[in-house]
């Protein structure tokens, strides 16, 4: 009786440590692929053709701010796609407007409140991902004071927000951009400290 009860102790610990190490190379995993995100934006900031920064900050770029990544900013919302998008005139910070689609709501929880965004998709493309131009309490002091971008993939009703990869407008570093402004209905009640900080030069 006792190998037998041995064998059994033995062999949850062995389940419970494979457990363990599956949970710890996930986030491992994770946080590698957030960070090669990053450095490949980074690559992309130090490029003469895809940079937004005048070649003057360009040349001395030595990356982008973040905060650490985190997977409790890695949240799986609801999502409520329109049944008929509606095209709306999404203004822009030049003053100017463009049409985009309103493609949906993505509802979600976090510090213990009911949080929701809507969703947009820029009139005549047709990419499956979605973009989320949102304001929260971090703007203005930690992040870009005119918001940030996130991009979202839609599965069924759900919608995976990874906030670890918000980004900052192209306007964020350099004013001849026209970017688009965050609306009233995207302006979160709860920081998000996550994905990109001010850019400092």
């Amino acid at each position: 009786m006792k190998g037998i009860k041995y064998i059994i102790i033995l062999g949850v610990l062995l389940i419970f440590g494979y457990l363990v190490k599956d949970l710890f190379f996930n986030d491992e995993s994770y946080v590698q692929a957030v960070q090669r995100f990053r450095e490949n934006k980074d690559l992309n900031f130090h490029s003469v053709t895809n940079s937004p920064l005048p070649d003057s900050i360009r040349r001395t770029f030595r990356g982008l701010n973040y905060y650490t990544p985190s997977r409790d900013y890695e949240i799986t919302a609801d999502f409520k796609a329109e049944e008929r998008p509606e095209p709306v005139a999404m203004p822009m910070t030049t003053g100017t407007q463009e049409p985009y689609y309103v493609k949906g709501k993505a509802t979600f929880e976090l510090e213990g409140q009911e949080h929701t965004l809507t969703l947009y998709q820029k009139a005549g493309t047709t990419s499956d991902s979605l973009f989320i131009p949102f304001t929260d309490q971090t703007n203005g002091f930690e992040t870009y004071g005119g918001g940030r971008y996130l991009d979202a993939i839609p599965n069924g009703s759900n919608i995976v927000l990874d906030f670890n990869r918000a980004y900052n407008p192209f306007c964020a570093y350099n004013p001849d951009f026209a970017c688009p402004m965050p609306p009233a209905e995207n302006r979160l009640k709860v920081k998000i400290p996550a994905g990109e900080k001010n850019y400092a030069k």
